[in-house]
């Protein structure tokens, strides 16, 4: 597997695109997604320069072929909450079970070279492969809307 590391929008080309980029995590983290707005709005953090924000995007190819992506932002916290947040991760419907979510992941702790976190709902299958790789539930997520909306 080969790892496109993508840090600004000048690293995207005529084969991967932004919007190509967009629209395999949004058809490939279902039913697990989010709307292509907020996929945009973590790539423009992970692509920020202001302080406290940054981070970076992967992607994984076997053959030219994309069959992985990843996004991850930095939370400008060091020690009590981790530095990075792994906010998506997708590999292509067909290719899962091959490894290529293991490998994407494992690469993207390497260049993060710091603690890392990701929430992931209970029923995901992918939860068994975060174990795996040495993620742990240290904590139950609990969110308050202000909107009352949940």
């Amino acid at each position: 597997m080969e790892f496109k590391i993508i840090r600004t929008n000048e690293d995207f080309t005529e084969e991967l695109t932004r919007t190509k980029y967009v629209d395999f995590l949004f058809q490939n983290l279902s039913p697990f997604g989010d709307p292509k707005e907020d996929i945009e709005k973590s790539i423009d953090y992970a692509f920020s320069d202001a302080e406290g924000k940054g981070g970076f995007i992967v992607a994984g190819f076997d053959e030219e072929e994309l069959v992985s992506e990843l996004i991850m932002n930095s939370t400008g916290h060091k020690g009590y909450i981790p530095e990075n947040i792994l906010v998506y991760v997708a590999t292509k419907a067909g290719k899962r079970g091959k490894g290529y979510g293991k490998k994407i992941i494992e690469k993207s702790l390497k260049i993060a070279g710091t603690d890392v976190a990701l929430h992931v709902e209970h029923e995901n299958p992918a939860k068994k492969l975060y174990e795996r790789l040495g993620f742990n539930s240290k904590y139950v997520e609990m969110r308050f809307k202000k909107s009352g909306k949940q």
